[in-house]
Formats: structure tokens, sequence, C-alpha cells
């Protein structure tokens, strides 16, 4: 029998926040029935902050515990504040979870991203976790998301992955791939070859990388709702643009720099890009 914090058990017993809001602005699905777990998140989101929060689950006491949780963690909070909530601080929240359990947090953690993802306008084109090699048939498992958790977790070992993930938990057939996996992970780590490392670029390869995600990742989505965005300067790692259309002189305009621009140049040209409105 697993050892339940009292914590645990209320959000288990006495669940927050269940139930889907009706015209959500972020809707977040992770998981499957098929697989054993499944999680959909719904907020409202006002002036930047998280107004509502509900969620439906399909799973164990824990998971349910987990998302009861996060729903109440990020009440109030800001887009900002709430984006950088993970898996362990759910965890941590809750007073902790059994190892066993560990892919319950997991899993919320992954609803509020991809919900995030949804209020920003980004189109999900393909779940990351799902693109690449299936290592584990049991659970539908691949071998980037058991990458993924291995670094964001620190875990090293297959019976660690399993309580993340659930790969390996079923027929065992996987075992030794994952394995394989992690130590092609932490080899790469310990040589300083993280994966997914972003090349080095001079200013000029910088600029042109800056132009290209501006008009084909962040101009279609401000143009779905008639506002658009004009490049002015880059000095140094500062980006400065001007709003234009609807996004001109909107209350959620420093959301859209912030939570759209910003994340969107950092994510695909450079961690360290600012992006500032341009006065005047």
């Amino acid at each position: 029998m697993w050892d339940y914090t009292d914590k645990v058990m209320d959000h288990y017993e006495h669940p927050r926040n269940v139930g889907e809001i009706e015209n959500a602005d972020a809707v977040g699905e992770v998981g499957s029935i098929a697989c054993g777990d499944a999680l959909k998140l719904t907020l409202k989101i006002k002036d930047g902050k998280i107004a509502d929060a509900k969620f439906k689950t399909f799973g164990c006491g824990s998971a349910i515990a987990s998302a009861s949780a996060l729903t109440e963690m990020i009440k109030g909070k800001t887009i900002e504040e709430v984006k950088k909530i993970t898996n362990n601080d759910i965890v941590s929240f809750l007073g902790g979870l059994p190892k066993e359990k560990m892919h319950c947090s997991v899993m919320g953690a992954e609803a509020l991203e991809e919900a995030l993802a949804f209020y920003r306008g980004e189109k999900k084109v393909a779940d990351p976790d799902n693109v690449g090699e299936v290592v584990c048939k049991c659970f539908n498992v691949t071998d980037q998301k058991i990458r993924r958790v291995a670094l964001a977790n620190n875990l090293h070992t297959v019976e660690e992955i399993t309580n993340y993930t659930k790969a390996g938990g079923g027929c065992g057939l996987c075992v030794d791939q994952i394995q394989a996996l992690l130590d092609d992970v932490w080899k790469n780590e310990n040589t300083g070859k993280r994966e997914h490392v972003k090349p080095k670029l001079s200013f000029l390869q910088k600029v042109k990388m800056i132009e290209k995600v501006i008009n084909d990742e962040i101009r279609p989505i401000l143009n779905r709702d008639g506002g658009d965005l004009e490049l002015v300067d880059i000095q140094g790692n500062k980006v400065v643009v001007r709003l234009f259309g609807t996004c001109q002189g909107c209350h959620a305009s420093q959301l859209t720099l912030s939570g759209l621009v910003e994340h969107k140049l950092k994510e695909l040209v450079d961690d360290s890009l600012e992006v500032v409105e341009h006065e005047g």
C-alpha cells in the first residue's frame, strides 16, 4: 500500500475545480484513456491572469489529486508565473507523491504547457512526445518523451523512468532500450553535448533568423486576430518591435510581447533575447 500525504488524500477525496469551462481561453489535453490516464485542463484568462481553472481526468487518486492541486496553484497567478510551474512544484504542493505515481504530476505539468500554448495561439501540429520512435508500446511512450523527462527530473534508472512516464511498466520488453536511451542522454550531458542546443550565431545570422521567425511563426498568429508586428531594431540581445492593428494599444499587448513574440524568439533563435515595444 502506498503512503499518501494528508494533502494528497484531501485533494483526492475533495477535488477542487472539477469540470470544464465553457468557451475557455485555454485548453490542454494530454494522455489517453487507452493508456490508463488522461487529463483535460481548461482556463479562463483575464488581464493576463488565470481567472478560473477546471479539470476533468481519467486516472487514479494521484492523478485526481495532482490535477486538483494544479488548478489551485495557478488560479489568480499571471501567465508568466504559471509558465514556470513544473511537475516537481505540483509534488511539493501536495507534500510528496509515492515514487510510483510521479507520472501523475508530469501529466499535470504537460496539460498546463499545452493550455498555455493554446492560449498563445500556437497551432498544435503534432504532440512533441509522439514525435520519434515508440519505445514502450504498452503505454505508447516515445524516445523523445523519455529523454525530455529524464533531463527535466534528473532520472538515471529505468525504474525512475517507469515512475514518471509508465514506460517499462507493462510487458518489460522495452527495458533494455530505455536503459540505452538513459546511457546516451547522460553521456551527452556529461560531455557537454546537450541535445537541441542552439548553435552560436553571428549577428547577421541572428538578424536573419529573427526576421524569419517573425514572418513565418509570429505574424500569421497576430494576423488571424487583425493584429500585426514590425521589427524596428535589434540592439545586442534586445529586439525592438512595433505593434499594429488590434494589437496596438491593446490592454494585453505586453502579454502578446512576452507570451508570444519573446517566447517564440527565445525558443527558436536565442534564449537570451528580450523583446521590447518601440516607443514613439
